[in-house]
């Protein structure tokens, strides 16, 4: 195959030249999206210059977001399609009669603004809290407020001290603070090979190097991940235990103690992310209870409550308390305590645990009502989820069945934003049960989905 040669403008750092002639060539399509760069050395030599040049101009189209490098393959195109579907669609406005499967959302109840209404009207009418609510705080929250968060992860079976937690704005910014405390530049990071969009935009934006370790039904391959420590350990491994985001996969507990068994073993750090919320009895041991002194754990409010709070928890070791305060006073000072005050507030009324009840249900139905419509297909997912995963049929492609899908009025998730890694993405797609409206408006959707999966497939130079 001809190796890519670029011509090079006269002015300017070469580096910059040959970055700036990359992102031509991918705007004109003389490089394709998923296309693999030439291997630094080999284009070194084509163009007469030194390796430095071309790592740093490779480094500057990643930079600008034109190209991914991945571990141990090489540097290749990224799929700016694949990007644009990475996009969270929360805040934007769904059109009538759509329904909106892509994003994992609690079901919506009248008890939400309920609650948040009955809550500001209560705050209201007590000035010492307003006056708390518009005073600067310490970084890490204040302690009556430290102290309710943690009676509250108590009673959903998440015991935690409250001087091992620290205050978040939401669970988004608990990840952007673990990577910032715990890692530099161009470390390497593991997680599944399938994971949260959010974790590989956090990675990325920290500059760091992701892995992805392959996954099955019962979780993160914590054998491969040992080949992995073999040959370079990760600084850390971030993990969603209870049910990997999409697949819904629960990690067994015999391979949470191999991994935490690899951990001590290697020295190297753990997150458990826990913000995609399952009642206690459906969950397994935590990790931060196998390895208190090397995992962080992540909750937020976003799928118990409300997205829109913006109030998450960061529970970790004590030595790293200074490092995440440091980090906290830097990018924020604080988490704006008018919203952790409300929050408070509101998890300790009896509205919030009739909504949590209700939602568990709800789920529940949810999840039954897709998998008996979907039957004929393979699903996975807990069954008190948000989140299902379905297996396509063979011939067709989560891409194809996602644009008619969308053309018909339901919108749903394919696998491009949650690979790590250069594995090619399986042909699957994440179904949210949560955001519609109601158990009907999701049932429309899910018979839109069967009919669509009815057809044949689309051939490959169909064009939408």
């Amino acid at each position: 195959m001809t190796i890519w040669t670029p011509e090079l403008p006269e002015d300017g750092p070469r580096y910059r030249r040959i970055a700036d002639a990359m992102a031509e060539a991918i705007t004109r399509g003389e490089l394709a999206p998923g296309e693999r760069l030439p291997p630094q050395r080999r284009l070194a030599d084509k163009l007469g210059v030194t390796i430095g040049t071309i790592t740093r101009a490779y480094a500057e189209a990643q930079r600008q977001g034109w190209v991914e490098s991945r571990v141990g393959s090489g540097t290749y195109v990224r799929h700016r399609e694949a990007e644009s579907t990475a996009t969270f669609r929360a805040g934007q406005p769904v059109e009538n009669g759509v329904v909106d499967m892509s994003m994992s959302l609690p079901p919506p109840h009248p008890l939400r603004p309920q609650g948040l209404r009955d809550t500001l009207l209560a705050l209201a009418d007590d000035p010492s809290s307003l006056q708390r609510a518009v005073d600067y705080q310490p970084e890490y929250g204040l302690e009556s407020h430290r102290r309710q968060l943690a009676e509250w992860l108590g009673r959903l079976g998440m015991s935690a001290e409250p001087e091992s937690l620290v205050i978040t704005q939401g669970g988004q910014h608990g990840l952007t603070l673990a990577l910032q405390a715990l890692t530099r530049p161009g470390e390497l990071v593991a997680a599944d090979a399938l994971t949260y969009p959010g974790f590989i935009g956090a990675a990325r934006q920290a500059h760091l190097k992701l892995l992805g370790v392959p996954l099955d039904e019962h979780g993160m391959d914590i054998e491969a991940l040992s080949r992995l420590c073999a040959r370079q350990p990760p600084r850390l491994v971030y993990t969603t235990p209870e049910q990997n985001n999409p697949t819904g996969a629960c990690l067994t507990e015999a391979r949470r103690e191999r991994l935490v068994a690899l951990a001590r073993e290697h020295d190297f750090w753990l997150i458990e992310d826990n913000v995609q919320y399952l009642p206690e009895a459906d969950r397994g041991t935590p990790l931060i209870a196998l390895a208190p002194e090397r995992t962080l754990r992540i909750f937020s409010t976003s799928k118990v409550l409300a997205g829109g709070l913006r109030i998450g928890t960061l529970e970790l070791p004590e030595p790293l308390l200074g490092r995440i305060g440091s980090a906290l006073r830097a990018q924020t000072w604080m988490v704006p305590p008018l919203m952790v005050e409300t929050t408070c507030r509101w998890i300790a009324s009896d509205a919030s645990r009739r909504l949590l009840d209700w939602q568990t249900l709800e789920l529940e139905a949810r999840q039954r009502l897709a998998r008996e419509r979907l039957a004929d297909y393979p699903t996975s997912g807990r069954e008190r989820s948000s989140n299902l995963w379905v297996t396509l049929p063979a011939g067709r492609r989560g891409s194809e069945v996602q644009e008619l899908l969308d053309q018909r009025g339901v919108r749903v998730s394919t696998p491009e934003p949650f690979c790590v890694g250069s594995e090619p993405a399986p042909q699957a797609l994440r179904l949210c049960l949560g955001p519609p409206a109601s158990r009907e408006e999701l049932d429309r959707g899910l018979r839109i989905i069967l009919e669509t999966l009815a057809e044949p497939p689309c051939s490959p130079w169909h064009t939408m």
